[in-house]
């Protein structure tokens, strides 16, 4: 007999219930096994934990922690780690994850086929804060000796004028910037921290393109481009380029100071060479012989701080000026020789005045200087005449002389005649000299008077 169509359609249901059954009893089995396991493309803070149960879970989280490293990528090529185990690094659920699978139904397992994104869980991360701080304090780029601090572009002086030398970038780190980087990283389980990329580094506050680096270098040349040169009769002395750059600094904050000590110091020198108040001369004497004199207050004297005003307002403004400096007190002559070829000389020992004016003898005689017996002899050294004055009365311990021609050159001392003397020369002035000043015949004071100028020199020597 053949077989009937009854019998075809209840083969088909039979089969086809022994293949739902076979399904739901394969989509059971599944389940019980989704029960105790997370499905497939499940994640924890990155790491796949898929058909793992939750000790398995916990077990693979706890590894993968312990091997967490962040490095940090340093200058120069350098790097250094901080490692969890090292900082007390832990998860916040403390590896229970029982919600997470919870979220998980088991009958429901196919969803994970087709939509595994939604299986993922992140663990938050913490750490020990003090041992962080004590990993952090330690890393070798924090070490002061292996600290190189930045700095600002400088300047350098060469034959052709000042150049930028570059600003040091160094690899001093800004702790604070970096210690809360670090942390975040850690708590967002990064890998790698680029400390460049991170701006921790300190930079110099200006590099050698800065706007104010360059005209700072434009003002240094312009300074340096000065020349100021001193007339000194027929003898100069000229400040340039090779003497100004000495006292130009610039500070850390890119401004230009001068060192006005190292200037003084300088001008002092040089002045001193043409500075001759006081100073010991050579002088040709009436009678032949050549003498060292020294002392007394005739001389140059130049008045160094207005020129050091001066010179530095004119190396501000650059610029190239020929001049006499400003002199306090001049004498008659800027040659080596200032006492000129007008002058009073008195040779005290053989008591005798010569008065030449313009290199020509005007006048000489005998006179009485002061007396050495009681310690009035008159001073040595070369003097200006302050003034002179006609008809006073001279006035002191014990005297009052009237006299017709008083030339003061040394305080109280000076040139007068004396209508009380009688006689001149010799060795009066031994003991019946005068109290310091020079006693003149009446005749030789009056020409002497006549011819003579404020500021002549005054010669006196033993």
């Amino acid at each position: 007999m053949g077989i009937t169509e009854k019998d075809k359609r209840n083969k088909i249901t039979k089969g086809i219930i022994i293949f739902l059954c076979t399904v739901l009893i394969l989509y059971l089995t599944i389940a019980a096994h989704f029960m105790k396991h997370f499905f497939l493309g499940s994640e924890i803070n990155g790491i796949n934990v898929s058909d793992e149960t939750i000790a398995e879970a916990k077990e693979k989280m706890t590894s993968e922690l312990q091997k967490y490293t962040l490095s940090l990528k340093e200058r120069d090529g350098k790097s250094e780690q901080i490692r969890g185990s090292e900082i007390g690094l832990r998860y916040n659920s403390k590896g229970e994850y029982n919600s997470f699978k919870d979220k998980q139904n088991p009958f429901k397992w196919g969803r994970a086929v087709f939509n595994s994104g939604a299986f993922k869980m992140t663990d938050g991360l913490s750490y020990n804060t003090e041992l962080l701080k004590k990993s952090v304090d330690k890393l070798l780029c924090l070490q002061t000796n292996n600290i190189v601090e930045p700095k600002n572009p400088n300047f350098k002086y060469t034959d052709k004028g000042y150049i930028i030398v570059n600003e040091v970038n160094g690899n001093k780190i800004n702790k604070e910037v970096l210690y809360n980087y670090i942390k975040k990283a850690i708590l967002e389980g990064e890998t790698t921290v680029d400390l460049e990329t991170i701006n921790c580094y300190v930079k110099p506050k200006y590099t050698s393109k800065s706007s104010k680096v360059i005209e700072v270098k434009n003002i240094l040349n312009k300074y340096v481009s000065s020349r100021i040169t001193y007339v000194f009769g027929d003898r100069k002395e000229t400040i340039d380029n090779s003497i100004i750059n000495k006292w130009l600094e610039v500070n850390k904050n890119i401004e230009i100071t001068f060192n006005y000590r190292k200037m003084k110091d300088y001008m002092d020198e040089l002045f001193n060479n043409y500075n001759t108040a006081g100073k010991t001369r050579n002088f040709a004497t009436s009678s032949g012989k050549t003498i060292s004199i020294g002392g007394g207050d005739y001389g140059w004297i130049i008045n160094t701080d207005k020129e050091i005003q001066d010179l530095d307002a004119a190396i501000k403004e650059g610029q190239t000026i020929i001049k006499e400096p400003t002199y306090m007190q001049k004498a008659l002559s800027r040659n080596i020789n200032d006492i000129g070829n007008t002058y009073v000389e008195i040779d005290m020992t053989n008591q005798h005045l010569w008065f030449y004016k313009n290199n020509s003898l005007i006048a000489e005689g005998d006179i009485v200087t002061g007396n050495v017996s009681s310690n009035h002899s008159t001073p040595q050294g070369i003097y200006s005449l302050k003034y002179k004055q006609r008809n006073t009365v001279l006035r002191g311990p014990g005297y009052n002389s009237p006299v017709d021609f008083w030339m003061p050159f040394n305080g109280g001392i000076g040139l007068h005649d004396a209508s009380w003397r009688s006689e001149f020369g010799n060795n009066i002035y031994r003991t019946n000299g005068s109290h310091g000043c020079v006693n003149l015949p009446y005749y030789l004071a009056k020409t002497i008077f006549n011819n003579i100028e404020e500021g002549d020199p005054v010669v006196c020597y033993y």
